[in-house]
């Protein structure tokens, strides 16, 4: 290398020039020190120096999917140090940075929260996103409860996809109301369409014995309908059943639930009359990757209906099979609601309101369990008064 003062040729390593004696490098060699992210920093403008601030939860994302980090500056220092130690001052002032907009929020949410809920809930609230394509640029502190309702109207026009757009629009109202950029929960005041949800309707008991009678003649197809009415199981539960989640030692089904937490987490049960039908379509499987039965949803609803056509059934949809198991379980006088709870892996029996469907015909067997009170009905459920009976008594009242 060179010196810098007599510009003559001296060794590498050379700390001092071995001619002119001009020191050319540090006796420290080692890392630069560097300032902590956040600290800010200080810079030269003509003879003074200015201090720089990145605010704290200030970059936001534009239209074009760029990150922004604007900054705050204070000039006129005299030395760097002067600068650097107004740095904090800086960061500290009250003045608020600009707020971010919505998908800076759901940027947020889609990293952390978005992937702790199950598939299907994950696929309606990025559906839900999608809708609000005229919002997402938007700041949030900009945004009214008309905007919000505007969308909604917009986009939907039925209860269920209006309701996971007022419940994403609510989670990310919540990341910006930790960050102080919103108060008030604009998304609460969002109106959803009326709820037109007809009453799924179960299976009749002769509609099921007329699967039986299909399948003992040899119809493999009612297999599908009669497995879900006597498990409770759901459409997307048995196309994704494997063979080894099969527990028959057990009489269980672990590990194909889906939906909520708690269906995650239970097994779903077998009955006696079920185990030889199941057994029996394992064993003809041709599936190589595992499955029970062939992939594929068409294949699925297809053998589905073909048999309820060959047992003259109504064109129920696959999920009357569950309603029929929990119609089944509640008309049961014996069978308590918590252990129906459990056999329909439920959170909370209030689902029974949803699921059971008893007819006239159980709520006149029900009423007709309640008797005329008299004298004599009176002696004949108490056993203590017919103890206390001559028996010649006993005998005329029976």
């Amino acid at each position: 290398m060179k010196c810098p003062k007599c510009t003559r040729e001296i060794p590498d390593d050379s700390v001092f020039c071995c001619y002119c004696g001009k020191k050319t490098k540090s006796e420290k060699q080692g890392k630069r020190k560097t300032r902590g992210n956040g600290s800010g920093c200080a810079y030269k403008r003509g003879k003074t120096w200015t201090a720089c601030i990145t605010p704290e939860g200030a970059s936001y994302i534009d239209e074009n999917g760029k990150t922004h980090q604007p900054r705050k500056y204070k000039g006129g220092f005299k030395t760097r140090n002067a600068a650097i130690a107004y740095c904090e001052k800086l960061q500290s002032q009250g003045t608020k940075p600009k707020a971010p907009n919505l998908l800076h929020y759901w940027k947020l949410y889609e990293k952390d929260d978005l992937e702790k809920l199950g598939k299907d809930k994950q696929i309606a609230y990025k559906g839900a996103w999608k809708k609000m394509e005229s919002l997402q640029f938007r700041k949030v502190d900009t945004l009214t409860v008309q905007d919000l309702r505007r969308v909604v109207d917009e986009k939907t026009h039925t209860f269920y996809p209006a309701k996971d757009m007022k419940t994403l629009l609510r989670r990310l109202f919540e990341l910006a109301a930790a960050d102080r950029y919103v108060d008030k929960d604009l998304p609460e005041f969002i109106v959803l369409p009326e709820l037109e949800e007809t009453e799924r309707k179960p299976f009749t008991e002769e509609e099921q014995k007329a699967l039986w009678k299909i399948y003992d003649d040899g119809d493999r197809r009612a297999a599908l309908p009669l497995i879900m009415i006597y498990t409770g199981m759901m459409p997307g539960e048995m196309q994704n059943l494997k063979i080894d989640m099969v527990h028959l030692d057990e009489q269980r089904i672990i590990g194909v639930s889906m939906k909520t937490k708690v269906r995650r987490k239970s097994p779903i049960y077998l009955p006696d009359t079920i185990v030889p039908v199941l057994i029996g379509e394992i064993a003809v499987t041709t599936s190589k990757s595992g499955y029970v039965w062939p992939r594929g949803e068409d294949r699925f609803y297809a053998r589905y209906y073909a048999a309820l056509e060959a047992a003259g059934c109504r064109r129920l949809e696959p999920y009357s099979c569950r309603h029929t198991t929990a119609t089944a379980l509640a008309i049961d006088k014996n069978i308590a609601p918590q252990t129906i709870k459990k056999v329909m892996r439920w959170s909370t029996t209030k689902m029974l309101d949803k699921y059971a469907h008893p007819d006239d015909n159980d709520a006149m067997e029900a009423i007709n369990r309640l008797h005329r009170y008299s004298e004599e009905t009176d002696l004949e459920q108490s056993p203590k008064a017919a103890d206390d009976q001559d028996p010649n008594e006993q005998s005329k009242i029976s």
